[in-house]
């Protein structure tokens, strides 16, 4: 394993939509940077929506614009002394080399470079630059569909030559997210024992769903869950047992 002094390239991907890909990068993003001191950078590969690089900009304006996010920023920038961590727009195809000539010109070494890459997996680059990645994390739900597409193009990942770039201790982590407490457990046990089968890692925490995963930060609300500017708020962290992952998440990245 290489050690921290190291950046660390992952990324939360999935060639399905709407399973979290994004959110992930975002809360875990900034749960490590501003709450447990990791530095951080994030690549918005996710070309043309660029949701990240959206979402940072209305962040920006909810904190000016309301009291209560306002009041938090300027508490958390004295307390921790820095700043928000990049967001930079990019291509699949050249997200590494941006990524390496930030690393090269830093003052501040990133320890974790979350690299957010579009869903479509010929889309050009997004192979290479998963190639490069030291952790892939993929979200499921408990749908047949979604768990068969994403066992099939894991299976089809793993099986692919290995790049120039490519990592060779690469590891890629499933894990359930969107949970919904009145699912039958048999549901994921059964899942699982085909997961095991094909021996792919799944973590052992689950995500638990909730309407927050699906709501920014916005100027109606006195809370903070999906921010780039702002962690979530632990209650609602343990709600959705993205504490519980968080931890996880470390263990396995050794950080």
């Amino acid at each position: 394993m290489e050690s921290i002094t190291k950046t660390l390239k992952i990324s939360f991907y999935t060639q399905k939509g709407g399973v979290g890909k994004s959110t992930m990068t975002t809360l875990m993003a900034s749960v490590l940077h501003y709450r447990l001191g990791f530095n951080v950078v994030v690549m918005d590969c996710d070309f043309p929506q660029y949701s990240l690089m959206g979402m940072r900009e209305r962040d920006k304006k909810t904190i000016m614009e309301n009291d209560y996010h306002k009041k938090a920023a300027m508490k958390q920038f004295h307390s921790i002394n820095k700043k928000a961590y990049p967001v930079f727009k990019c291509k699949a195809e050249t997200a590494l080399d941006q990524a390496s000539e930030y690393v090269s010109q830093s003052a501040v070494k990133p320890d974790i470079i979350f690299f957010d890459l579009p869903g479509t997996a010929n889309t050009k680059g997004v192979l290479t630059t998963l190639k490069a990645m030291h952790y892939i994390f993929s979200p499921m739900t408990a749908d047949r569909l979604v768990v068969e597409s994403t066992l099939g193009f894991t299976k089809a990942f793993l099986g692919l030559p290995q790049t120039d770039n490519g990592n060779t201790e690469q590891e890629i982590w499933l894990f359930w997210n969107q949970v919904d407490g009145r699912e039958k457990t048999g549901l994921y046990d059964a899942y699982e024992s085909v997961i095991n089968g094909i021996n792919l890692p799944i973590m052992e925490t689950k995500i638990m769903d909730s309407k927050r995963f699906r709501k920014e930060t916005d100027g109606t609300e006195s809370y903070v869950f999906r921010s780039s500017l702002l962690p979530a708020e632990m209650p609602l962290l343990k709600a959705t047992r993205m504490d519980l992952f968080v931890n996880e998440f470390l263990k396995i990245t050794h950080l």
